[in-house]
């Protein structure tokens, strides 16, 4: 990273981590070039960037400020609430300003084509540069394979409802897993099977036999970052993955939603290990800038190429060119760069927060955790059954959010008594008193 951009990265980082308060005076001119080893010229304009970001302000002959950021109440003015259910980006570390700047450019450049349709498969100009992103993933397609959707869930939907090569009709997916797939299968009558997942992964053995059973077409899976339960494959779960999709004809479908929040460079996805085009990867921007960009990128493999084209002009003919052209700017101007690295050290930091209070706070003899060192939300297992809706209504009136997970079951699967806890939208400093609270309460109804 530039000097230029480290300083900007680095100070927005403080900021939002609270060790630069409101109203601050921030590190002179001469004191941060020395620091950074770099000119004075280029701290005057890592300054005046963040000024025109209306994060900092300029007194003349005095300095340079913190402007007031308003993150612990709402509108209103009463006290935030603590909310561990939302899987939303936070706003508070959303550039507002940079993506608004490339909407607006996005219009500029791109006057023309917003009047006629685009192409299916995406913004030409997006599609070219998108391999230099995915080759961070460990994910080198050619441009004939990227496709663009208006999010992971469209290419979800087509997948799920479009014919395979196999012959084959049934959807395998993890139990729990992403709530809205389950009910897409359930609405439409797509024939699904479940396989039990937990923070110590699946039974290998037990895919190996659903696969041999002729039946599944493809298998839905999140290997990195689990929705809801956070955790992530070993490599060697992925390999054998891979495997056995090739061994017997089945599909994987990848969905590396929170991909940018890896932190191990060893961490490559089961695509990585895919020899025989058996792997569709998906990848959304949504939870790492925000839900209504509508932009994900699925990387097909070309025996499936022309079924799935076909299937997604007849849903939407083309994805929004307004969305698809703000973030190829957004990308090419080095501010999601910048961006990723912001929210990737913020979230780590409260995650590893979210530990600390989970292993000081959390009883073994009731429930038990599983330690995430990275990634957006962890989860509990209770060892005794509550009343999920007591409890979420007795934290409601403290103030504090959390989801159950029922949904995230198909129907006539058993749920587990789990709780979520996500930390994309509680500051580090409010974590460990929100999970003191609930695990109190949890323990309160299991007493009763």
């Amino acid at each position: 990273m530039h000097k230029y951009s480290q300083l900007i990265h680095d100070i927005e980082l403080r900021i939002w981590r609270g060790e630069l308060k409101d109203g601050q005076k921030l590190p002179a001119i001469r004191e941060l070039a020395e620091q950074y080893g770099c000119s004075k010229s280029t701290v005057i304009s890592a300054y005046a960037e963040l000024e025109r970001k209306h994060i900092i302000y300029a007194i003349p002959k005095s300095g340079y400020y913190v402007v007031k950021q308003d993150r612990h109440a709402d509108d209103k003015g009463t006290e935030a609430m603590l909310d561990f259910a939302s899987v939303a980006p936070d706003p508070n570390v959303f550039p507002y300003i940079d993506f608004q700047h490339c909407i607006n450019k996005a219009i500029d450049m791109y006057k023309d084509d917003l009047f006629q349709y685009g192409t299916p498969r995406g913004l030409p100009s997006l599609i070219r540069m998108l391999p230099k992103y995915l080759a961070d993933y460990q994910v080198f397609p050619g441009t004939n394979r990227i496709c663009i959707t208006s999010g992971v869930q469209q290419a979800l939907a087509i997948l799920a409802s479009m014919p395979f090569p196999n012959g084959r009709s049934a959807v395998l997916v993890e139990q729990p897993g992403y709530h809205l797939l389950n009910q897409l299968l359930t609405t439409y009558g797509i024939p699904a099977v479940g396989i039990r997942r937990t923070s110590r992964g699946i039974d290998l053995a037990e895919l190996e036999r659903l696969f041999q059973s002729g039946t599944i077409k493809l298998f839905y899976t999140v290997p990195r970052f689990h929705n809801p339960l956070g955790t992530s494959y070993s490599a060697d779960e992925k390999k054998t993955i891979a495997a056995l999709a090739e061994a017997y004809d089945v599909f994987i479908v990848e969905d590396d939603y929170l991909a940018d929040l890896e932190d191990d460079s060893k961490a490559d996805p089961i695509y990585a290990y895919d020899r025989s085009a058996h792997v569709i990867y998906l990848k959304s921007y949504s939870k790492i800038l925000f839900p209504g960009l509508r932009v994900g990128v699925a990387v097909i493999p070309a025996i499936l190429e022309e079924t799935f084209n076909k299937h997604k002009k007849l849903l939407d003919i083309d994805s929004s060119m307004l969305s698809q052209a703000a973030l190829e700017i957004y990308l090419k101007s080095g501010m999601f760069d910048r961006h990723k690295e912001r929210i990737k050290s913020t979230y780590k930091e409260r995650v590893l927060t979210l530990n600390e209070a989970l292993h000081q706070h959390a009883s073994a003899d009731t429930m038990e955790f599983a330690p995430v060192t990275t990634g957006a939300h962890t989860h509990i297992v209770l060892k005794s059954p509550i009343a999920m809706s007591t409890l979420k209504e007795r934290l409601r009136k403290q103030r504090i959010r959390i989801e159950s997970i029922d949904g995230y079951y198909l129907d006539g699967v058993p749920a587990e008594s789990l709780i979520r806890l996500n930390i994309s939208n509680v500051n580090k400093e409010d974590i460990e008193q929100g999970v003191r609270t609930i695990l109190n309460e949890i323990r309160r109804l299991m007493n009763r």
